[in-house]
C-alpha cells in the first residue's frame, strides 16, 4: 500500500492510484470536469489542480492524473490552490456560450424560474407549475393582477416579436388554484418552535410571514388597521386588484398557519420590549408612513427610512428587523415581496444560528444580446404563433388551453442543466468572475438532428469525455476532435450530423457531459427515466 499525506491526514491507497482517488477516501471534494472513471485522464480542465510539498518540492498538479507515490504531501484547501482552481474555472468561461439562467429568470425579483413553469404549463403539468411559483412568489396572486412584469422586458421572444405573457400565465395557474377548494398549503419544514411577530400587512410583511410559515415557525401579524393588506389595500378594485384576491391569500397564509392580530396599534397596544419577551424576533414592515412610529420606538433613520444592515435587515434594536417601504421607497410591489421574502430568509437564519444573509443569486454566465441569427436558431421548436390575449368577461385571463399555447411560445433560452451543471456548481463555490478572461465570443449553435439530444458546442469544453466513451462503444463514426489550436471543436468526422455520431453511447454521453453542451431534448421524459437535469445519475 501506499500512503500519501493529504492536508495533515494520512490515507493508504493501492500503487497505481491517483491523488484524486486518495482525497476521496478521505472525503475530501476535489472538483472535476474531464474526468470520467471510465476514461483516460485528459487533464484538460485543470480544475482538480492541488499542490505537492515536501522534500523541496513545490508545485501544483492535477489529482486526476498524478499516480500516488509513497510519502507524498499534498494541500488541497488553501488560498493558493483555490485561486487556481478559480483561474482555470475562470478561463473555461472565456470561451462558454450559453446561459446559465435565462433573462427572465435573473430579471424577476423573486427568481421565478419562469421557463420551467412555462414548459411545466405547456406539458399540461398544472399542478408542477403551480408548485413552481409557490416555491418563489408568497402572494402569487397578487403578482397576477399587480406585478410590473420586469421579466416580460427582459424576454427574448419579444425580440422576434412579443415577449411571452409571464404574468397572465401567473395569474392562470393562481386563480385556477384558488378555485380549486381541495388545495390545501403545506409548509416546507417541521414546526421549530420558534415565534416571530410581523407587524405590518402590506406587501412586504406579509411576505415576510410566508417565508417564516413555510420554514415551520409561528407567525403573529399585527395592524393597526381593522383589515390586513395594508398598502394593497389602496389597489383594490375592478381595474387592479380584485378584493376576492386578496381575501385568498390571506386565508392562505391563515390555513398555512399565521394569526391575525388588527386594528392594534405599536406604541400604544404594545411594545417593542412585551413583544420581544414573547417572540424570538420581531420584523417591522409599517410602510413609508411608518419612519416617525420608528423613530419614537428607539430605531436609527437614514434620509430613506428606518437604517438597517443592507444585508441582513436588522435594525439597531436587537432582535429586531425591518423591511419593505419603511426602510427605503419601494413603489412596485414586487419589489416590496421580494424584500420581505429576503428578510424573512435572513431572519429564519438568525433564529437556527447560523450567518444571516439575504437569499443568494444563483450564479449564471451571460450570453448578452443575440444577433438576428442566433434568435432565429431559438426560434426553431417554439410555436411561431403570435402572443395570445386573454379573454375578457366576469373571469378575464387565461383559459387552460390558451395558457398551455402562449407557454409554447417560450425559446427555452436558460441552460436546461442549469441546477446540476457541475461547472455552474463549483463557479458558485470559487466566487468565478466568468468574465475575467471573455473576449469576443464564438456565435451561438445549437444541433438539434438528434432524436433524443440536443448538443450545444459552445458549452463543450473539450474534456473528451464523449469522444472516449463513443470509442469504446465502437460508434460507426462517434465523435472526434475538429480543427487546431484554438479552433478545436468535437464534431462528427466527415461533416456529418449528431445523430450519426451518436448511435449507440448517446444517452451515455448525456450523463457524462458535465456542462450540459449534451442534453436531453425533453425534461419530463428524462425525469421520468430517472435522470437529472443533465442526465447524469449521481456521477462522481
Amino acid at each position: 500500500m501506499i500512503t500519501v499525506t493529504i492536508d495533515a491526514r494520512s490515507v493508504q491507497v493501492e500503487p497505481g492510484q491517483t491523488l484524486l482517488t486518495a482525497a476521496r477516501q478521505l472525503g475530501l471534494e476535489i472538483p472535476t470536469l474531464c474526468h470520467h472513471e471510465k476514461c483516460t485522464p485528459s487533464t484538460s480542465c485543470q480544475v482538480c489542480l492541488v499542490k505537492l510539498t515536501g522534500n523541496g518540492t513545490s508545485r501544483l498538479v492535477p489529482s486526476c492524473a498524478t499516480i500516488a507515490e509513497d510519502g507524498m504531501v499534498v494541500e488541497s484547501q488553501t488560498a493558493e490552490v483555490f485561486d487556481a482552481r478559480r483561474t482555470a474555472l475562470e478561463l473555461l468561461f472565456s470561451d462558454h456560450v450559453g446561459d446559465c439562467l435565462s433573462p427572465c429568470h435573473r430579471i424577476c425579483p423573486l427568481q421565478l424560474n419562469i421557463p420551467r413553469m412555462l414548459r411545466e404549463v405547456e406539458a399540461g403539468r398544472i399542478e408542477e407549475a403551480t408548485k413552481t411559483v409557490r416555491e418563489a412568489i408568497p402572494l402569487a396572486g397578487i403578482t397576477g393582477w399587480l406585478c410590473s412584469a420586469p421579466c416580460e422586458q427582459g424576454c427574448r421572444r419579444g425580440t422576434h416579436d412579443q415577449p411571452a405573457a409571464i404574468r397572465e400565465v401567473e395569474r392562470f395557474l393562481a386563480e385556477r388554484e384558488a378555485a380549486d377548494e381541495k388545495a390545501v398549503p403545506s409548509r416546507r419544514h417541521p414546526a421549530s418552535g420558534r415565534a416571530v411577530a410581523v407587524i405590518g400587512t402590506g406587501p412586504a410583511g406579509l411576505a415576510t410571514a410566508h417565508a417564516l410559515l413555510h420554514a415551520g415557525h409561528r407567525v403573529t401579524l399585527v395592524d393597526r388597521h381593522p383589515e390586513a393588506g395594508g398598502s394593497l389595500r389602496g389597489e383594490v378594485g375592478e381595474g387592479r386588484l380584485p378584493s376576492r384576491v386578496l381575501r385568498a391569500e390571506l386565508d392562505r397564509l391563515e390555513r398555512l398557519g399565521a394569526r391575525f392580530k388588527l386594528a392594534v396599534e405599536l406604541g400604544q397596544d404594545l411594545t417593542i420590549d412585551g413583544l420581544l419577551r414573547g417572540f424570538a424576533a420581531v420584523v417591522l414592515a409599517l410602510g413609508e408612513g411608518g419612519k416617525a412610529q420608528a423613530s419614537a420606538l428607539g430605531l436609527l433613520l437614514q434620509p430613506t427610512g428606518v437604517k438597517t444592515n443592507a444585508e441582513t435587515g436588522l435594525t439597531n434594536l436587537a432582535r429586531v428587523f425591518a423591511t419593505g417601504s419603511i426602510v427605503k421607497p419601494l413603489r412596485q410591489v414586487v419589489r416590496a415581496l421580494a424584500d420581505g421574502k429576503n428578510v424573512g430568509h435572513a431572519v429564519n437564519r438568525f433564529l437556527a444560528g447560523q450567518v444571516i444573509q439575504r437569499i443568494p443569486k444563483p450564479f449564471s454566465s451571460l450570453m448578452g444580446k443575440l444577433a438576428p441569427d442566433e434568435v432565429r436558431q431559438f426560434m426553431i421548436g417554439p410555436n411561431p404563433a403570435p402572443r395570445v390575449t386573454p379573454g375578457t368577461g366576469p373571469q378575464p385571463g387565461f383559459s387552460r388551453d390558451e395558457a398551455r399555447t402562449e407557454s409554447s411560445r417560450c425559446l427555452h433560452c436558460d441552460c436546461r442543466s442549469a441546477g446540476d451543471c457541475d461547472l455552474q456548481r463549483y463557479a458558485e463555490i470559487y466566487g468565478v468572475d466568468p468574465g475575467r478572461f471573455r473576449g469576443e465570443r464564438r456565435p451561438f449553435e445549437q444541433y438539434l438532428e438528434h432524436g433524443e439530444i440536443i448538443f450545444e458546442p459552445g458549452k463543450c469544453i473539450l474534456c473528451g469525455i464523449c469522444v472516449q466513451l463513443a470509442e469504446q462503444a465502437r460508434e460507426p463514426l462517434g465523435l472526434s476532435f475538429v480543427g487546431r489550436g484554438f479552433d478545436v471543436r468535437i464534431g462528427v468526422p466527415f461533416s456529418r450530423e449528431i445523430d450519426e455520431g451518436l448511435q449507440r453511447v448517446g444517452r451515455e454521453c448525456v450523463e457524462a457531459c458535465p456542462t450540459g453542451a449534451l442534453v436531453f431534448k425533453d425534461e419530463f421524459e428524462r425525469q421520468m427515466l430517472g435522470f437529472s437535469a443533465t442526465g447524469r445519475c449521481g456521477r462522481p
